[in-house]
């Protein structure tokens, strides 16, 4: 379902995308990045929208489900003159070797995996980290604010049929159950998106 959703959708995401990307996505993928190093793994890089953010120096790999998204993704590689391996992958399923990442950066991947997939792609992603190494997630979730919390329930059907995601996943929930240690969850947009940290 959601390689059919993204490989629908794919020539149009970043045109759908561009109000937010603009007015809100920027600053926080900014912070999602801020003082990553090492051997890193974009998970569900999409069209490659992160690349712009990615710290020089450092070797990135990314990943997704939709060979749709992927081809946007190596457009925008060759556009940016980045050396980055693309790899169309299911996060719930790696064929990387255990220990290989000392990051793992996903960035609204988590809201639209189902709430059943995620422990697996949790462990997963525990399995590819190097020991001490991190996972930071950037997601949405339900505001608590009424006015705020009407507008998501106004937003959830076209979110749903166009991208597959819901603003009720449990990523903080599954991320404690799954072992993670040091979590640090943090608001970077109202009470809406949330940056989640964690470590091996």
């Amino acid at each position: 379902m959601t390689r059919a959703t993204y490989n629908r959708i794919a020539r149009l995401y970043d045109l759908l995308d561009l109000p937010f990307e603009k007015s809100r996505y920027g600053p926080l993928r900014q912070e999602l990045w801020r003082g990553v190093r090492g051997c890193i793994l974009d998970a569900g890089c999409g069209t490659g929208r992160n690349m712009a953010y990615y710290p020089p120096g450092s070797d990135i790999t990314g990943i997704d489900l939709s060979p749709a998204m992927l081809a946007r993704a190596e457009n925008r590689r060759r556009r940016a003159g980045l050396s980055v391996p693309l790899q169309e992958m299911d996060v719930c399923r790696m064929n990387f070797p255990d220990a290989t990442f000392d990051v793992v950066v996903a960035s609204f991947l988590f809201c639209v995996l189902p709430n059943d997939a995620q422990p697996a792609a949790l462990t997963e992603i525990k399995r590819v980290l190097k020991p001490g190494g991190e996972i930071r997630l950037l997601e949405y979730t339900w505001s608590e604010d009424s006015r705020r919390r009407r507008i998501q329930k106004l937003w959830e059907p076209w979110v749903e049929w166009a991208y597959g995601a819901g603003f009720d996943r449990e990523t903080s929930r599954f991320v404690r159950e799954a072992g993670y240690r040091d979590i640090k969850e943090k608001f970077l947009f109202a009470d809406v998106i949330k940056l989640i940290r964690a470590r091996k």
